[in-house]
């Protein structure tokens, strides 16, 4: 039986570390990190989070703001708000919470964030020294380094010899971890949607990724005897057994056949999910260490 990754037990070990790394550097700075959070319109899932976000920034003692704004908020407006919170010394992370309502255009105002405030990874700069291998400078998208340090976790710092695959080519998702696999020595393979037997693919990884949001798609027979399985996925689907109107959260992995046959494997929930708003922390004190001129902490 495969080891269960416990995303919520390293995310809280990274927690402690963002903690130490705020009280440090409130001592020899006196700068306390900020981060900024802004929600345009009423979607309830948007809302939950951004409120998990704002908790958890409080939690590790931040200065922690959200901006909400109207469902008809204007472009002009919502480029003006990023503006002003680019300009602001006291904010070092800023998160515009996707998706946008829809008369919104997300790509320039993504764009506009200073990359050294762009906590979330997603500039085109950011991306770019992702790319070139620029770990000092550049911040990573929150998801695919979470799970990244879920993979160290079994495998360590070097994956020399290690055949990754990684199904899905998100620019959110897929792509970063495949650059994030490769800088770690791994021999890396992205698989997707029009990938020619993606079973059998999957089935040379040492260390599969699964990113498709394909509720159990990834069965057994996938499954390399022994593999570290990463499951990226999250779908809610209706659960009647729990009574009427619940739901529950299934992976892009189908967890009880696959089990038996990893060598470990994250569940869902509380795999990768729980590391997701713990590096949105830990990408706010590195931007608040290299706005004050110190070297960042490595997590």
């Amino acid at each position: 039986m495969a080891e269960r990754i416990d995303g919520k037990a390293i995310a809280a070990g990274v927690i402690e570390t963002v903690k130490t790394a705020t009280a440090e550097l409130k001592r020899a700075k006196g700068v306390v990190p900020g981060l900024a959070v802004v929600i345009v319109g009423d979607d309830a899932a948007s809302h939950t989070y951004v409120t998990a976000k704002g908790k958890r920034a409080k939690e590790c003692g931040f200065h922690s703001v959200q901006v909400t704004l109207d469902a008809d908020t204007s472009q002009e407006e919502l480029e003006r708000v990023v503006g002003e919170l680019n300009a602001d010394p006291a904010i070092h992370g800023i998160l515009v919470q996707l998706p946008l309502p829809g008369h919104l255009d997300e790509f320039p105002v993504i764009q506009m964030i200073r990359p050294e405030k762009d906590v979330d990874g997603l500039s085109i700069v950011n991306a770019g020294k992702l790319a070139v291998g620029d770990l000092k400078t550049g911040l990573i998208s929150c998801t695919p380094a979470g799970a990244m340090i879920l993979v160290r976790s079994i495998h360590g710092d070097d994956l020399s010899g290690l055949n990754a695959v990684v199904v899905g080519r998100s620019n959110l998702f897929g792509k970063p971890m495949g650059r994030l696999l490769l800088q770690a020595n791994a021999t890396v393979t992205m698989a997707h949607s029009r990938t020619a037997d993606l079973a059998t693919v999957c089935r040379s990884a040492d260390i599969l990724v699964a990113a498709t949001g394909r509720a159990e798609m990834v069965k057994a027979d996938w499954v390399k005897p022994g593999a570290t399985v990463i499951d990226v996925g999250i779908t809610r689907v209706p659960a009647p057994e729990r009574g009427e109107g619940k739901t529950r959260l299934l992976g892009d992995v189908d967890f009880a056949a696959c089990e038996p046959v990893a060598g470990a494997i994250t569940p869902v929930p509380g795999g990768v999910g729980p590391m997701t708003i713990t590096m949105l922390m830990a990408n706010t004190v590195i931007a608040a260490y290299r706005a004050a001129g110190l070297e960042a902490p490595r997590f």
